[in-house]
């Protein structure tokens, strides 16, 4: 891990927990001062002129938790191992040396395909039949 990436994860983390708290804050201001103008001992007397408490996130905080999943997911990206390229001819050819020559598609071929169950009854039933008359004579 890069020092670079590992500055930007951080400070992404540090960001994005500073928003989750003022959120949490916000959020707990509002209800407080909502439940203040809604008791009835209040002192503050709602009028017609009076604006409800705006219940939206602020813009910095909004803004603050964007920036920080930004610098989380830049950071990360940093911080991934190099893509190796895709070559076709390479992964079947390890898997047919894997698998013991059957190719990639080994499994599909060779799997068993739907059973015929009157098949499978009707052979049973002549079996019984066969072991009775063996019995029997």
């Amino acid at each position: 891990m890069t020092f670079l990436s590992r500055a930007l994860l951080v400070i992404g983390t540090v960001l994005l927990s500073h928003a989750c708290y003022s959120a949490y804050e916000h959020a707990s201001h509002i209800s407080a001062i909502t439940s203040r103008n809604r008791s009835p001992s209040s002192s503050i007397h709602l009028t017609a002129s009076s604006s409800p408490a705006p219940t939206a996130l602020p813009l910095d905080i909004s803004i603050e938790t964007v920036v920080s999943v930004v610098l989380i997911c830049v950071g990360l990206v940093m911080d991934a191992e190099q893509l190796k390229p895709i070559s076709w001819r390479v992964w079947a050819g390890q898997v047919e040396k894997e698998s013991g020559g059957g190719g990639p598609f080994q499994g599909l071929e060779n799997r068993v395909g739907f059973m015929d169950i009157r098949k499978q009854r009707k052979e049973f039933a002549d079996w019984v039949r066969e072991k009775g008359s063996a019995k029997g004579a």
